[in-house]
């Protein structure tokens, strides 16, 4: 990148610039006539001069120009006027020429405001594609949240800059210099003092602002530091939690903060010194003007309307030269944070853009293994992890690799899949080294996994399906508004230096999955089958069951499952597992629901504060008392009340019983014994509101075959059933809004699928009823055709920042299903799933080579193994030993030989 600012600015904006410049300097004519104009309306038809007697009159816009060169003449004789006319005339012109001059401000203004931003734009994507062009040695030292904040925040001047670099100086100095030439016009010595003011301006400002552009270098060097830790105290908040180290996170952010307080408070004084001195010198000026002006009018050498234009002119140069001030204190402002930005991107070497330029088609590339020719690799602390190493990978072969000591075997698999560049010797993909093919060939025809892999913000698909997406495979027609909405984009993106891929075409290449039949579903069966392979098809169906289904943006498959939950109970009846399962029924009690459940006999949807509980409500328990039901409920809680303090009290918090309460502490039994002692000593009027709702929130979250206390009667449960309706009209619309009516026709949003599906609770009763239920809705599910539906709603999950919301084994799979959707010739597979246990490893090791050579690609698996006694699964087994390959055979030869492998497997 250009060194300069300034000189950036100039290369890319060149034609735009002069243009403005040009506009510009058309703006000085109107700018200068303005102050003229004042003085001809106060000595002309104000004071009289011209119009010495009552009818005289003068000429108004008369001229006479003669054009240099050419010779020719433009004149005009002008309009007769007399005194109030010419008075009028001249003020109208005045207005005009406000306006123009603000016509030009605008344009000029404007224009600069879209040159700053397209500007900004391209250096933003410049940023973020130097980073996308960082060499792997320079990303492990660039830390994650300094960089965006670098790009969001710390690059924002450079907008607002841009549009001024060289307008602004251009402008401002052609007013100020109009200013003053006008001044020197009317008085040679008013001039002098107001040519000398300036010049005490110009020289003292700029140096005493020099301090301050030091201190905001200090202030963004300390604000990207703070932005830092907080991402990794973000990233970190697990291991903050699991070592108590939060306070010491407290005091480090409290000392960053209070360097930058420190830094901030230095800045405000110095700030406003350099506001005092600069207004002193401005206000002195006028002083001048005021003394040493009227002293020349007083003696008559100067006139009354010279000494006002003079004083006008004067009031229009403090602010063009405060703001040309401001103009160089920004232009060497932003210079330091251009300077700063280009140490932080510029890692001395970039891989070359040539090299990721986007094609659809993977270009034509040389053929052969997969090599390391005499290869050594450090660490980031300079220690080699691999020496001088030689091996040879060809199609079709399966590779494992292990370590006995040191970690050669993750250095060679990052070598293989550029993550990491060799510091001698080197990688080759037939003939070619691998670091100077483009990444359209080394990115397809090698896939690279690690327990590192990173998930991007969105749906389970998005990520799983992030590996096809290489350049935009097809076009989309836009009509209408949409097609100048898109001709746009492209244009303001080329402007902008930025490319004009469009990101809402398909960038999915479907000539590049795992299953490649020639079929429509290839990319379908990829998927279904990769996820089998890893075992990550049943979490993706848990998932699924979890999930919410808006029926209205899908309404054919919630016709489905309501079809399914029919079948299911009418299959259950004739398997004789109908008890396992306890409908909804609006006309009954459910036994295996609480009580809640029961008297609201509907789906219910969080308020989004983090609370699914509508019981917890204020405005359930006012219902509550408006039907007359918080007296029965109240009885119930103080029955369950007493029987839980009777088998409760005196056990430790970490008694098992406790393990068999859902909502109930220690602490809560606790707080009922110490109610039910104050409670036998007073009357119920002495009961506060808190320690009824309290006891009634134990009847509401009560299940009967749960805990067995005999509560609930047979007149209890009519009198919630019978209390349905009246109850739910009574509920205030907010509250009603958040629930949906049980209705066995009917999908229910705020259902989970699962709920859905089920429509009902399963037995407390039954031990194994999940178990039981399983198969059952497996088959229905299947007969049915919805397998691939469900599949499809789980695949909709939101992984969350970084895949945050799927567990640690789950994020391994995933990245292991990710590579194989897509069909290379080379799989690296370091550590893969380092989370998983032994029998989970060894299935899914088998699964995916299984799976790769079903496809018939004579693709080779280069897999880093952490379990030795897997390498028998493998056609060829390396054992690196101190970053040296130490040997190299088959599983059966090696383990024959006495040597570091067969100590390894035994």
């Amino acid at each position: 990148m250009e060194p300069n600012l300034l000189r950036y600015i100039w290369n890319h904006t060149r034609k735009q610039q002069i243009w403005i410049l040009t506009i510009v300097l058309l703006s000085m004519i109107p700018y200068f006539a303005a102050f003229d104009l004042p003085k001809q309306i106060i000595n002309g038809p104000i004071q009289g001069e011209g119009f010495e007697t009552p009818d005289a009159t003068a000429l108004f816009m008369a001229f006479d120009f003669r054009l240099p060169l050419l010779g020719w003449t433009i004149s005009f004789e002008g309009i007769e006027l007399d005194r109030l006319s010419m008075l009028m005339a001249l003020s109208g012109v005045f207005l005009l020429l406000v306006v123009i001059n603000g016509l030009f401000k605008f344009y000029i203004n404007t224009y600069k405001g879209r040159l700053g931003e397209r500007l900004l734009r391209r250096i933003r994507y410049e940023l973020v594609d130097r980073v996308l062009r960082f060499p792997p040695s320079a990303l492990k030292q660039t830390h994650g949240a300094e960089v965006s904040t670098m790009v969001k925040d710390e690059v924002e001047p450079f907008g607002g800059f841009t549009g001024d670099a060289f307008v602004q100086p251009a402008l401002l100095g052609g007013q100020a210099a109009a200013a003053l030439f006008f001044i020197f016009l009317q008085n040679f010595w008013l001039g002098m003092i107001a040519a000398v003011m300036v010049a005490i301006q110009v020289g003292i400002i700029p140096k005493m602002r020099r301090r301050l552009i030091d201190l905001g270098r200090q202030r963004q060097i300390t604000a990207r530091h703070l932005a830092g830790k907080v991402g990794e105290i973000v990233d970190g908040i697990e291991t903050i939690h699991a070592f108590d180290t939060s306070n010491y996170e407290r005091a480090d952010i409290a000392h960053r903060l209070g360097q930058i307080y420190k830094i901030r408070f230095d800045l405000y004084q110095w700030k406003f010194l350099v506001k005092f001195v600069n207004n002193f010198l401005s206000q002195l000026t006028p002083f001048l003007f005021y003394s040493i002006g009227g002293y020349f009018a007083l003696r008559g050498s100067l006139d009354v309307g010279q000494l006002v234009a003079v004083i006008n002119a004067y009031k229009d140069l403090p602010g063009p030269l405060k703001e040309l001030i401001d103009w160089d204190q920004a232009r060497q402002d932003v210079q330091v944070k251009y300077e700063q930005l280009l140490e932080q991107f510029d890692p001395g070497q970039l891989i070359d853009a040539t090299l990721h330029e986007p094609d659809a088609i993977m270009p034509a590339h040389p053929d052969g293994p997969l090599s390391a020719h005499n290869v050594t690799i450090i660490d980031g602390s300079g220690v080699k992890i691999v020496e001088n190493a030689t091996l040879r990978i060809d199609g079709g072969e399966t590779v494992a690799i292990i370590d006995n000591a040191g970690s050669g075997a993750e250095g060679i698999a990052k070598a293989f899949g550029r993550l990491v560049w060799p510091v001698s010797g080197r990688i080759t993909l037939g003939d070619a080294d691998i670091l100077e093919l483009p990444e359209s060939v080394s990115g397809r025809r090698i896939s690279y996994v690690s327990p590192d892999s990173y998930f991007f913000h969105g749906t389970l698909k998005d990520n799983l399906l992030y590996g096809l997406k290489h350049a935009p495979t097809s076009t989309v027609s836009y009509n209408g508004r949409e097609a100048v909405t898109r001709r746009w984009e492209i244009n303001e993106a080329k402007l902008a230096g930025n490319t004009d891929l469009d990101l809402h075409a398909d960038w999915i290449d479907r000539r590049s999955t795992s299953v490649l039949r020639g079929f429509d579903d290839d990319l379908k069966q990829s998927i279904m089958r990769a996820l089998d392979a890893v075992q990550l098809t049943e979490d993706v169906m848990e998932l699924a069951l979890h999930s919410f289904l808006d029926p209205e943006e899908n309404p054919l498959l919630a016709e489905r499952v309501v079809a399914m939950r029919h079948a299911l109970r009418r299959t259950l009846e004739e398997e004789g597992l109908a008890h396992i399962v306890a409908h909804f029924d609006p006309s009954a009690y459910n036994s295996e629901a609480t009580v809640g459940e029961n008297l609201f006999f509907a789906a219910t949807r969080s308020a989004g504060n983090g609370d699914a509980d509508i019981t917890e409500s204020p405005e359930v328990f006012d219902v509550l008392d408006s039907t007359q039901l918080s007296d029965m409920l109240y009885g119930m809680g103080l029955t369950i009340a007493d029987n839980l303090v009777e088998i409760f009290a005196g056990l430790p918090p970490d008694h098992p019983f406790y393990q068999q309460l859902e909502r109930i502490t220690a602490e809560d039994i606790i707080f009922y014994q110490q109610f039910l002692q104050r409670l036998q000593a007073r009357t119920e009027k002495g009961v506060s509101e808190e320690e009824k709702r309290a006891i009634i929130r134990l009847s509401l979250h009560y299940i009967e075959p749960r805990y067995r206390l005999g509560v609930l009667t047979p007149d209890v449960m009519e009198t919630i059933v019978s209390a349905r309706d009246r109850f739910y009209e009574n509920l205030p619309a907010a509250i009603r809004g958040r629930v949906e009516r049980y209705d066995p026709h009917r999908y229910m949003a705020a259902a989970t699928l699962r709920e859905n599906v089920l429509f009902g609770k399963l037995s407390y009763r039954v031990a194994d009823a999940p178990a039981k239920i399983r198969p059952v809705a497996a088959r229905i599910m299947d007969q049915q055709g919805l397998y691939e539906s469900f599949i499809a709603l789980g695949m909709s999950f939101d992984v969350g920042s970084g895949g945050r919301r799927l567990t640690l084994a789950q994020r391994h799979k995933l990245a292991l299903a990710r590579a194989l959707v897509r069909r290379s010739d080379f799989y690296i597979l370091n550590r893969p799933l380092p989370g998983l246990d032994r029998r989970a490893q060894e299935e899914i090791v088998a699964s995916t080579l299984r799976f790769l050579h079903e496809q018939n690609t004579n693709a080779s698996v280069v897999w880093v193994l952490s379990n030795t006694s897997l390498s028998r699964l493998f056609h060829r087994v390396i054992v690196f030993d101190r970053g040296q390959i130490a040997e190299d055979g088959t599983f059966e030869a090696l383990d024959k030989e006495s040597g570091i492998f067969k100590s390894l497997v035994a």
